[in-house]
C-alpha cells in the first residue's frame, strides 16, 4: 500500500529529471523528494520492495523474460555508498567493485546517471566468469547543496537486464559571496 503512494513522487522525481539539471529550483526540488524517498524507503513503514519491482520495464511495457542459458551475474561488494557531508563545489568520486558471479561473460551496455552530476565509468570489455571489475562514479556538488540521493542505472546482459548502484552525500552550501546581491 506503501509503494503505491510513493508512484506520484517517484513519477514527480522522474519528470524533473527528464527536464534536465540546468535550474537550481528543479534540482532542489529534486534533492528533497529523493531525500524524502530515501526517508521513506529506510523507516519501517516502507516495504522492501523486491528485486523484479526495481526494474525498469522496457518502453513498450512489456515483462522482461529471462533468457534461457548461462548467465552472467553482478556481485557488488556494496550497491550504496555514502559520502557523508561534502563542501559545494566538490567532486568526489567512489568505485564499485564487483564480480561475476554468472555462468557467461558479463557485458555492460551502459550505465547512466540520473542526472548530469552524476557520471559512471564502466568496463568496456566483457568481464569474464569469476572476474572482478570496477564501476567509478563521480559526483559533482557544484550547485547542490542538501541532502543528494543520486542513482546509476546499469544495463547489462544480465537478468534481470538492469541493475542500480546508488550514491548519498550532504552538501554544505558555500558561503554566499558578499558582492553578490541576494
Amino acid at each position: 500500500m506503501k509503494n503505491i503512494k510513493m508512484i506520484p513522487a517517484y513519477l514527480a522525481v522522474l519528470a524533473m529529471i527528464a527536464t534536465g539539471c540546468s535550474s537550481a529550483d528543479v534540482e532542489s526540488r529534486i534533492a528533497r523528494l529523493e531525500g524524502r524517498v530515501a526517508e521513506l524507503e529506510g523507516s519501517g513503514t516502507a516495504t522492501k520492495r523486491s528485486a523484479a519491482s526495481d526494474n525498469v520495464k522496457p518502453a513498450d511495457n512489456k515483462p522482461e523474460v529471462k533468457p534461457e542459458g548461462p548467465l552472467p551475474e553482478f556481485a557488488f561488494n556494496e550497491e550504496s555508498h555514502d559520502f557523508g557531508t561534502i563542501n559545494e563545489g566538490d567532486v568526489v568520486e567512489h568505485v564499485f567493485a564487483f564480480t561475476n558471479t554468472g555462468d557467461a561473460p558479463l557485458i555492460i551496455s551502459s550505465a547512466t546517471g540520473s542526472c548530469g552530476c552524476t557520471v559512471p565509468e564502466w568496463p568496456k570489455e566483457p568481464i569474464g566468469v569469476g572476474e572482478k571489475g570496477e564501476i567509478k562514479v563521480k559526483f559533482n556538488s557544484r550547485k547542490k547543496p542538501g541532502i543528494q540521493n543520486k542513482t546509476v542505472t546499469i544495463t547489462s546482459n544480465t537478468y534481470p537486464k538492469q541493475q542500480r548502484i546508488k550514491i548519498k552525500a550532504n552538501v554544505t552550501p558555500a558561503p554566499k559571496d558578499a558582492d553578490t546581491p541576494s
